[in-house]
């Protein structure tokens, strides 16, 4: 007769990676789901954009609804910082167009503002302040057109930042369309 600890061992082994399984196909499906009532509410939120954005970020496989928003504003928080980032590498070119320069300018300007809002937006929405946290969301959207627009007031000037600014928009709407959804279910 085979002793008892032969049977528990694989039979371990087997449910410790069918649990792991199905977590995993759990989280993937209230991302699917997620994404899929956000694109649906918000014509802003495209499905792919957003399911890849949060499957993409660590621990969103295991997170709650709760944690997708908490992920989709760090999501923000990296972009924002990446952006603003990006804009003073920009600006080290000495050939720059003049228009080009001042638009720049005044997107480091706001890009630097954001880095703020997006910390209280964290602050808020850890204190279910969520009234608070989206109006500090939507002023990073805010900021993210003002940007865009800015470059659009002279004919023939092409934004550098173009998809950098509809990724910030994008991941902003997101984040809003989340904690709508957290409000809906009684957060």
């Amino acid at each position: 007769m085979k002793p008892l600890s032969s049977f528990f061992l694989p039979l371990s082994l087997f449910l410790s990676l069918f649990s792991l399984t199905f977590h995993g196909s759990t989280g993937q499906t209230l991302i699917q789901n997620t994404c899929k009532s956000c694109s649906k509410d918000d014509p802003n939120i495209k499905y792919g954009f957003c399911t890849s954005s949060l499957q993409a970020a660590p621990a969103s496989q295991c997170a709650t609804l709760r944690g997708l928003g908490m992920i989709s504003i760090r999501l923000i928080r990296y972009n924002v910082t990446d952006t603003r980032c990006h804009v003073k590498i920009l600006l080290k070119d000495k050939n720059l167009d003049p228009y080009v320069r001042r638009c720049l300018e005044d997107c480091f300007e706001l890009y630097s503002d954001t880095i703020a809002s997006i910390k209280l937006a964290m602050k808020s929405y850890n204190t279910k302040k969520f009234y608070d946290a989206n109006i500090q969301i939507s002023s990073i959207m805010d900021a993210a057109t003002t940007c865009e627009d800015g470059f659009k007031e002279k004919d023939g000037v092409v934004s550098p930042l173009t998809k950098r600014n509809e990724i910030t928009f994008q991941l902003s709407a997101m984040a809003l369309s989340v904690m709508n959804l957290i409000k809906n279910n009684n957060g």
